[in-house]
Formats: C-alpha cells, structure tokens, sequence
C-alpha cells in the first residue's frame, strides 16, 4: 500500500467516524460504556477530533 492510499484510507475511516458522532450528537443516540452513559458533548469532541484527523489525512495524500 503506498502512503497515499494509506493517506486517503485513513482520512476516509476518520470521517467516516466523525459523520456517525455527528449524527449521535445531534440526535441524541444514548451511549453506555460498562453501564456508565457517555454524555452527549462527548460526541461533539469525538466529531472535532476525527474531522481534524480526517483533514490532515487528506492533506498528507495530497503532498504525496
């Protein structure tokens, strides 16, 4: 695999993740880890972080 369709793979499995928190964030889909509920302002951090993972990935392909 060379670095940009490793790139591109990961910016791909990063917004991926980031669209679901996003649709958890917004319409509240409740979230239990071992019993504890995962507050929702969880998700909208979630969504931040993997938009930004997913931004540099496709920035990393595109200087490759």
């Amino acid at each position: 695999m060379s670095t940009r369709s490793f790139c591109l793979l990961a910016a791909a499995v990063f917004g991926l993740v980031a669209l679901l928190q996003l649709l958890r964030a917004i319409l509240g889909w409740p979230i239990s880890i071992n019993g504890y509920a995962v507050p929702v302002a969880a998700s909208w951090i979630a969504t931040i972080v993997a938009a930004a993972l997913a931004w540099l990935g496709y920035s990393a392909a595109q200087r490759t």
